[in-house]
């Protein structure tokens, strides 16, 4: 099932994605908050589209999926391939050659003020930063709290997955020799087009393909993450209580713009889309 945030007739809505026939079917009326549908649905509610009439895609707004009620829970260099470019980039704050994979996994967050839906126009932010680069990320969408969440159990805690694109500026990720203030700036991810539930996609086996007006920089296969979903969640949730609608971002291939010499950083006018299969496609444009 594919579920989508959207806009119609100046109303924000939840509804189910025929992407065969190109509809939204809208849910209850009166339902228009992701993470409640999401607690609703744990809990044994189930939710019929199939008797409302769809409403043609092109006659909506989509945004963002969901807006997390805290941070998202994001993982740096979890790819091989890009921990290598990262690190040979010199805008990795204390890269150790030879020392490009960690032993466990590097999380990071962003806020909510982040979120942007598709289709939105991403800001360049220049009195802050003259480095904006793209990153291609499957996300993790929970739907069942834990805390110290086995790997054997993880993978029951997942709801769905989205897409993101975990926008960067990576001057401040260097400067500041931590990533938050690199990460952070309002509109740094976007998010969508809708949540693919977890019965439908195997996370651990989705190509990934990011292009920058229409040339392809990133493509990979979610079977190279260095660590899986399940160690991922494994390892945000010790000690710390996952809730249903938190978010993590998995990670980005190689093929940043960091990854290029000299690096090719994104310019005002600049479109990036993100395609994962069983998913669909995020696309926006930088101004």
């Amino acid at each position: 099932m594919k579920v989508a945030r959207f806009v119609v007739d100046q109303k924000t809505l939840l509804g189910v994605v025929d992407e065969a026939t190109n509809v939204i079917h809208p849910l209850d009326d009166h339902l228009s908050n992701m993470t409640d549908l999401i607690r609703f649905s744990v809990s044994g509610f189930t939710f019929d589209a199939k008797g409302r009439p769809g409403i043609s895609l092109s006659e909506v707004k989509l945004l963002a999926p969901i807006v997390p009620d805290r941070n998202i829970f994001c993982v740096g260099k979890n790819y091989f391939e890009h921990a290598k470019e990262f690190a040979g980039s010199g805008f990795e704050a204390g890269a150790v050659k030879g020392k490009e994979i960690d032993p466990y996994p590097a999380i990071f967050s962003k806020p909510p003020s982040t979120v942007v839906g598709p289709g939105a126009v991403v800001e360049m932010h220049p009195e802050a930063t003259q480095a904006v680069d793209y990153e291609a990320e499957l996300a993790v969408i929970i739907g069942q709290s834990g805390r110290n969440i086995p790997e054997s159990e993880a993978l029951r805690h997942v709801w769905g997955y989205t897409i993101v694109n975990d926008v960067t500026a990576r001057d401040r990720q260097r400067n500041h020799k931590q990533w938050l203030a690199g990460k952070a700036l309002d509109t740094f991810c976007p998010m969508g087009p809708w949540i693919v539930t977890a019965d439908e996609v195997d996370g651990s086996n989705l190509d990934i393909e990011c292009t920058v007006n229409g040339e392809l920089r990133q493509k990979a296969n979610t079977n190279d993450l260095i660590f899986e979903i399940p160690q991922l969640i494994a390892a945000i949730s010790a000690g710390l209580t996952l809730r249903p609608g938190d978010v993590i971002a998995t990670g980005t291939p190689a093929g940043v713009g960091i990854g290029f010499t000299p690096p090719r950083f994104l310019v005002s006018g600049d479109r990036v889309e993100i395609t994962i299969s069983g998913i669909g496609s995020l696309s926006n444009s930088f101004a």
